[in-house]
């Protein structure tokens, strides 16, 4: 017990070792037997990647701790519209990001879309100066929708390159692992988002003292300036110190990273999804979104994706939001670490995910898709019926469909729609999968965000006819999750052919996977 208490005071420690452990699961993990210098050579690859990727979402759910930590300034309707019309931005963004980045490589897109957001979040940390100093001159939902929707845009090019690269240099039945590692790598970066970004917010509040890193920030961003009589805290460094993190980023990347093995000098590598034999073929933009909108199952992946997305961000963004406003006796932990937990289950979620799908299901993604999506039915409505009675359950329910939720997102996002879609049209099924799921966090963080309680006199107190209340924040989310559920049953034995036949061809029968549809028109 005094060991889970000294992790739990030093969350860095336990992200840090949890870090560890996933890179030894990795090169543990070597189904096909790769030699000791591809292991070591794909680590160097997908690692500053991943770190990138992570860092990335630090700068994306930042708003939600600059939210809780610039209060009225920001209502919870400011907030859901601010976060539903970048998300909304990044979904769409999938139409041509995708596309593009099957064409440029995974490389030039992590690159893009880690210069981008830095840029993005300077120019939000300059907003939230001006909004604290009190020298906007404009709408501030405005103002805040437009830069997140710029950041947002840029944030879109991650996902789609590190699952590009990815799709080269993991075979089908290491998918899952893989998965599973980009489970963990977006549970990192809500981890330094919502733990680093609070801790952030605290070392730059006006009039307080601490160590060295305090006064370094104070330092560098508190302007000990006046306002309405009160010191101004210095909220914007939340913005600034994830776009310092990612220039560095930007220089390792662009030294270290390949996007093939054979821009490694490794020789030629057929994973066997539905790009193999069909390499050779040239797609134009047109014919790769062809291969998603014309294609019923990369559809109901992406559907799969859109319910995720709707319980993901509905949990990340609002239990934070909830806790802080409503009491939870008995269960202030989890507001505490709420970061840290995100980064915990989510990593058993990708994990879970990745591990059932390749060892149980011969790499098929939908069978623990639809256990995931089962257990975020049951969690959704013991939120709603022990709301305000059960913190501790509560604070559970809410990190297992997170864990849930996560992955989901690694099964689809980073594995399905690259299985589906092969290595030529991955960044475009992948981006579209990913969109459709944000596009499930926009619906679901605008219609909260208007059917949660106001903040503030003068704010409507009924949305659509109904009068808004906490309840309505896990019952949203209970029909998303029994659809999800549905269609994952509906596509449980699929498989790409090129996979089928290679587990047939060099796996026993008892391991073969059980005949099924595969994907139409795949490449």
């Amino acid at each position: 017990m005094n060991f889970i208490t000294y992790l739990l005071d030093f969350p860095n420690t336990l992200v840090g070792l949890c870090l560890v452990i996933i890179i030894a699961l990795y090169f543990r993990n070597n189904p096909l037997r790769h030699s000791r210098w591809f292991m070591l050579r794909r680590f160097i690859n997908w690692f500053p990647l991943g770190m990138t990727y992570a860092f990335l979402y630090m700068g994306r759910y930042n708003l939600n701790v600059s939210k809780n930590a610039l209060g009225s300034l920001m209502t919870k309707a400011d907030f859901g519209t601010i976060f539903a019309v970048g998300t909304l931005v990044y979904g769409l963004s999938f139409l041509v990001n995708g596309p593009l980045v099957d064409k440029i490589g995974g490389k030039k897109g992590i690159l893009i879309a880690a210069v981008g957001s830095a840029i993005a979040n300077v120019l939000m940390g300059v907003l939230t100066y001006l909004t604290v100093m009190g020298k906007l001159k404009m709408n501030m939902v405005v103002a805040y929708s437009t830069l997140y929707a710029l950041n947002m845009y840029f944030q879109s090019y991650g996902a789609v390159s590190i699952i590009k690269v990815k799709a080269y240099w993991f075979h089908v039945r290491e998918r899952g692992m893989f998965g599973a590692i980009f489970g963990a790598l977006i549970s990192i970066g809500v981890y330094f988002a919502f733990d680093w970004g609070t801790k952030i917010v605290e070392l730059t509040k006006a009039g307080t003292t601490g160590g060295w890193l305090h006064d370094v920030l104070q330092s560098v961003f508190a302007t000990n300036t006046l306002v309405g009589g009160k010191l101004v805290d210095a909220t914007w460094a939340v913005f600034f110190i994830p776009a310092i993190i990612l220039v560095l980023w930007i220089a390792i990347d662009w030294w270290l990273i390949k996007d093939t093995p054979e821009e490694a000098e490794f020789p030629h590598f057929d994973t066997h999804d539905a790009s193999s034999g069909q390499m050779h073929i040239e797609l134009s933009t047109l014919d790769l979104l062809k291969k998603v909108f014309a294609n019923k199952l990369m559809l109901l992946i992406a559907l799969i994706g859109l319910t995720s997305g709707v319980f993901r961000n509905g949990i990340q963004n609002w239990y934070y939001i909830f806790a802080k406003e409503v009491n939870q006796p008995g269960a202030e932990f989890y507001f505490a670490h709420w970061g840290l937990l995100l980064c915990l289950f989510g990593i058993l979620g990708g994990f879970f995910g990745g591990w059932v799908s390749d060892h149980l299901y011969q790499s098929r993604r939908a069978p623990p898709a639809a256990m995931l999506a089962g257990l975020v039915v049951v969690m959704a409505i013991i939120m709603a019926v022990y709301l305000y009675s059960a913190p501790l359950l509560l604070g559970l329910a809410c990190v297992l469909v997170v864990m849930a939720s996560v992955g989901l997102t690694s099964l689809m996002a980073g594995s399905a729609a690259t299985d589906f879609g092969g290595r030529k049209a991955t960044a475009t099924c992948a981006g579209i999968v990913d969109g459709c799921t944000y596009l499930g966090s926009g619906i679901q963080s605008f219609f909260i965000g208007h059917l949660v309680p106001a903040d503030k006199a003068g704010e409507a107190s009924t949305f659509l006819g109904v009068t808004r209340d906490w309840h309505w924040w896990p019952l949203f989310m209970v029909p998303f999750a029994i659809l999800g559920l549905g269609v994952a049953i509906k596509i449980w034995h699929d498989l790409p052919d090129a996979t089928r036949k290679y587990i047939a061809d060099n796996e026993t029968p008892r391991q073969a996977a059980p005949a099924g549809p595969a994907a139409d028109g795949a490449v």
